[in-house]
């Protein structure tokens, strides 16, 4: 017979195997090339760039965390986008070790998306008292349209501190201990450094939920869980502080969002049925609706919501979680609804972001924990064996509303030629062209990460205005003017790819043939960079 302890280590660990059996089967081309591949975006390249700047800072200048090797010679460039410290802290023994970054990326990215659902069924289970409940609520929220449409944002699939936050919470309140309330704090400050939106924005809806789920107890008990949440707050306060310091400095060079930008990533009610294009069931339509705006949650878990609003009389947790919902939706649309123009207007970290739409993954984990509370509803009448033909049933609806068409392609695991060359040559700075689109910038800040020297290119949430300065400077490369550019920037080496000019070969052989005509420039070699051929300089 097992013991006590082996039937709990199985109970614990059978959601898992569940929820990373589903994710193999939703996910199977990623997890089947996770070694080399990830969808085609040039935020794949930014992802890695940072997972491995993080643990070559670490073991090399950890004091210089922030000074990324990017955007030469800006200061502080990991504080122009999320710096994703939780990720990195995890990711960098797999790095020191030696694992392939194409496979750390994947890693982290996948493992975030199990982790998200083991935690909503963590607190759904808290809730509900019901495993089917959990692995339901848990599903929805890990394999929502919205996490195909951010699939390659790695900090928007770190999501497990949302619900961790919310059963940390509800332990507060049933128990209002520090320990309960520490442990609330910690999950947001958690949040905050894994993805500064969903901190921001679950630091905001969280409160009001914790006073709504308090009406009705007495004074004293709202006394007491309120002694415990500020002892959580202040710990929350003692992480995130010295994070935000760079944030602020950041600030003063790039400036906040301009207001059409948050106007154009903020959510229309339409887009809540609106699909990524690449959606199996629903994509082959034509659907209204630009990137970051594809929030449709699902019908499945729509009607179950409503469902667990509707079919009995509704508890106050029901109705808290509700409320959460339409809070969240409201605020989704930005400077079209009331709460996220008010606290725009009057909070400054919410002008730092662009994209009140990504408030839709708490839409959808509000849905889910609803979903949960509806599923028990319907178990209750029925024996253990309809429990789970109606929770495989509901399971299949939901996944085969949610399975979305990966498509990848390789990304370099290893040092293409020309940069190994590069790593080989004395410390100093560099310039890749063709750098007019961000892709390239992208693509050649990750592969810096193969000789780490300082890089005039760079690619992140913000770019300073003194980038953008320089690339009208050098927007007629390699004429005289450009050259002095670079030399008054200290660039020591020029790298000229081939490939990345497409079908303007003109332009390419232009660039080579003034640069080797150039006397005060010399040629290191022609090599390969992967995709073609590259040739790097020396400015003498």
């Amino acid at each position: 017979m097992l013991t006590a302890s082996a039937k709990r280590i199985g109970q614990a660990a059978a959601p898992i195997v569940v929820f990373v059996f589903l994710m193999c089967g939703m996910m199977w081309p990623q997890v089947r090339h996770i070694g080399d591949s990830a969808v085609s975006h040039q935020d794949i390249y930014f992802n890695m760039w940072r997972l491995e700047w993080f643990a070559h800072a670490l073991s090399t200048s950890p004091f210089d965390l922030f000074n990324g090797n990017i955007f030469y010679p800006e200061p502080r460039t990991l504080a122009f986008s999320d710096a994703m410290l939780v990720q990195g802290a995890i990711a960098a023994p797999l790095i020191w070790l030696g694992t392939a970054p194409v496979l750390v990326h994947n890693l982290m990215l996948l493992g975030a998306i199990v982790l998200s659902a083991v935690a909503t069924f963590a607190l759904v289970l808290y809730l509900t008292g019901s495993r089917g409940a959990g692995i339901l609520a848990g599903t929805i929220f890990a394999f929502a349209p919205y996490r195909f449409e951010h699939i390659m944002h790695m900090e928007l699939q770190w999501t497990m501190w949302i619900p961790l936050a919310f059963l940390a919470l509800h332990r507060t309140i049933e128990r209002p201990r520090i320990r309960h309330g520490l442990a609330t704090g910690a999950a947001i400050a958690l949040q905050m450094l894994s993805s500064i939106y969903y901190g921001i924005f679950l630091a905001t809806l969280l409160p009001v939920c914790a006073v709504l789920l308090q009406l009705g107890h007495s004074r004293a008990h709202f006394r007491r869980v309120m002694v415990a949440l500020a002892a959580g707050a202040i710990l929350a306060g003692a992480l995130i502080g010295p994070y935000a310091r760079p944030y602020l400095l950041a600030r003063d060079r790039v400036g906040e969002r301009p207001d059409d930008q948050i106007r154009t990533y903020a959510a229309r009610p339409a887009d809540y049925l609106v699909v990524p294009r690449e959606n199996w069931l629903y994509g082959r339509w034509e659907t209204r609706g630009e990137g970051e705006r594809r929030l449709f949650p699902g019908a499945v878990t729509c009607l179950l919501a409503v469902a667990a609003l509707f079919l009995r009389r509704p508890s106050r947790l029901i109705i808290v979680y509700v409320f959460a919902a339409v809070a969240a939706f409201e605020a989704s649309l930005g400077f079209r609804g009331y709460s996220y123009t008010f606290l725009h207007e009057h909070v400054s970290v919410f002008r730092g972001l662009r994209a009140p739409a990504r408030l839709g993954i708490f839409v959808v984990f509000f849905l889910a924990v609803l979903a949960g509370f509806a599923y028990t509803f319907f178990a209750a009448a029925l024996r253990v064996r309809s429990r789970v033909i109606l929770l495989l049933a509901l399971l299949s609806a939901v996944l085969l509303e949610d399975f979305t068409t990966l498509l990848l392609v390789p990304y370099p695991n290893t040092a293409p030629p020309v940069y190994r060359l590069l790593a080989s040559q004395p410390r100093g700075v560099v310039a890749e062209f063709p750098m007019v689109r961000p892709g390239h910038n992208a693509k050649y800040a990750y592969l810096s990460i193969f000789h780490w020297k300082p890089l005039v290119n760079g690619y992140s949430g913000f770019s300073p205005p003194a980038f953008e300065r320089r690339l009208q400077d050098l927007r007629r490369f390699p004429d005289p003017f450009s050259l002095r550019v670079l030399r008054r920037a200290d660039v020591r080496y020029v790298l000229v790819h081939k490939s990345e000019y497409g079908d303007d070969r003109e332009q390419y052989e232009q660039a080579v043939s003034t640069l080797d005509a150039d006397a005060g420039v010399r040629k290191l070699g022609v090599f390969s960079d992967g995709e073609g051929d590259a040739v790097l300089y020396e400015l003498r």
